[in-house]
């Protein structure tokens, strides 16, 4: 079988070489088309693909219509949201994604992250400590266990809400399971975001639920642009003085949220999962996925059931 690697991003070298002696190891073929330019490229080395591997390339209606052979893709990462899922699955294709490979890359970004908000950017004046404090996180999967894991380093409180994890889970984890998102955010004085992007929860953190948290407010977003209702979190922040805003999104050219100097930060790019150490375990995750479903139809990872 054929497994295509198409990064326009390339994976780190120690990545490419694991997911080669991966692939072949397995007895399959891999191809690697990295750096590329155009989308056309990328549709013609996709023709003869029994596989695809991708970081954070579009896999869409062109692509799967070209690629006549395809029968898995798979994202190293957690997010899934650059793979047309419906389509894939409407022409027999697995899409599957690699998940817990960059949580501890994401997780450790929040904390990075929060103590530049709480030491006010180091701007020289004093700031506090993230001892005692609450921690509020939204979804507990892999990445916001690792989140809860940190912060109990950190001496903090930690509570979480997940419509789609059992509260005596989360309490098993030694984290107070929290009913709503609504009692989240009102017993919480930081919120940070894990939850995909999803009909259901875009722009769903507006200023109805950061409303409901207290003076000194900092909310945290690693997960997806799109979650984030940002006309209404200018309007609070507009309004309210004390609520700081980190993300892990690019921003736009015209980034409205720039004029709330010292309560806004935001990297220059989405870097949770830019790590080396998240880049191999994706990579080699995405390897020995895509070998297991040729094997045995292994398809343990599949997103689009």
């Amino acid at each position: 079988m054929k497994v295509l690697v198409a990064t326009e991003k390339p994976f780190a070298a120690a990545a490419v070489e694991g997911i080669r002696k991966e692939v072949e190891a397995a007895g399959n073929e891999v191809v690697f088309l990295e750096k590329y330019t155009e989308k056309s490229q990328l549709l013609d080395a996709v023709k003869t693909a029994d596989a695809l591997i991708v970081r954070s390339d579009k896999v869409d209606a062109a692509v799967l219509d070209a690629a006549a052979q395809l029968q898995i893709v798979v994202r190293a990462g957690a997010g899934y949201d650059n793979v047309d899922c419906a389509y894939a699955k409407a022409k027999n294709v697995v899409v599957e994604n690699t998940p817990g490979q960059n949580s501890n890359a994401v997780a450790e970004l929040v904390f990075g992250m929060l103590v530049y908000a709480v030491r006010n950017f180091y701007n020289g004046k004093s700031g506090s400590e993230l001892k005692g404090k609450t921690l509020g996180i939204l979804a507990f999967g892999n990445v916001g266990r690792n989140v809860a894991r940190i912060a109990k380093g950190f001496g903090m409180e930690v509570a979480a809400y997940d419509a789609y994890c059992p509260a005596e889970v989360i309490e098993a984890a030694g984290v107070r399971a929290c009913a709503s998102q609504d009692e989240l955010f009102e017993t919480s004085d930081i919120v940070s975001l894990h939850i995909p992007a999803t009909p259901e929860t875009a722009k769903s953190i507006g200023k109805q639920l950061v409303g409901k948290m207290g003076k000194g407010a900092i909310l945290v977003n690693t997960a997806r642009k799109e979650v984030i209702n940002e006309p209404e979190l200018l309007e609070l922040m507009a309004e309210r003085a004390d609520i700081k805003f980190v993300t892990d999104i690019m921003p736009d050219a015209n980034d409205e949220f720039l004029k709330f100097e010292g309560r806004y930060f935001s990297t220059p790019k989405k870097m949770g999962a830019q790590t080396a150490e998240a880049n191999i375990n994706a990579g080699i995750a995405a390897a020995r996925q895509i070998n297991a479903f040729f094997a045995t139809g292994d398809k343990k990872y599949q997103v689009n059931k």
